[in-house]
């Protein structure tokens, strides 16, 4: 691979599989996202701001995980100064992904284990007019949470597959 070559392209091309995850990932937050954003129109006006962050938020970063599958997702873009159409260095965001990852699988093996063992009976909620503590949630808000277990999985999947080709072309360019 020359440099010309490198100038275009950042990682191998993904296999099939990590290209369906990644795309998987927000499909797995929308369901979350849009049953709070459908609170909005039915909570007081104190949560509305909360619940719209919270979703913009969740799905903005699970769509960050498409651009570890495509090219827009690997270079700066070109309107930004002095490092506009530059490489993103892969290391740092495969750090920083995999720490997402394995946060959302530590989040969700701790939200199981306290459902089933009931470390924690109901929490403060910080939010509303509501009183502090809250009654577990039960099945009819959970199933929009379900689909979530598989977020952090996924995020590992696909950033560990583009570790592995950002460091095959890496030993391109060095070669």
């Amino acid at each position: 691979m020359n440099h010309a070559d490198s100038a275009r392209v950042s990682t191998a091309a993904p296999p099939p599989w990590t290209v369906w995850a990644a795309y998987a990932v927000p499909l797995c937050v929308l369901p979350s996202a849009a049953w709070r954003l459908s609170l909005v129109f039915t909570d007081d006006a104190v949560t509305q701001w909360y619940m719209i962050f919270l979703s913009a938020l969740s799905m903005g970063l699970a769509l960050l995980t498409l651009g570890l599958v495509h090219g827009w997702g690997q270079r700066f873009p070109h309107w930004v100064p002095r490092i506009g159409g530059r490489r993103i260095p892969a290391r740092p965001v495969v750090r920083v992904a995999l720490i997402g990852g394995w946060s959302l699988v530590a989040i969700c093996v701790y939200f199981l284990l306290n459902h089933r063992f009931h470390f924690v009976q109901s929490g403060w909620v910080g939010i509303g007019d509501d009183e502090p503590a809250l009654r577990a949630p039960d099945w009819e808000v959970l199933r929009y949470y379900a689909p979530m277990l598989g977020w952090g999985p996924l995020v590992i999947a696909v950033t560990t597959d583009y570790g592995r080709r950002a460091a095959i072309v890496s030993r391109l360019e060095k070669s």
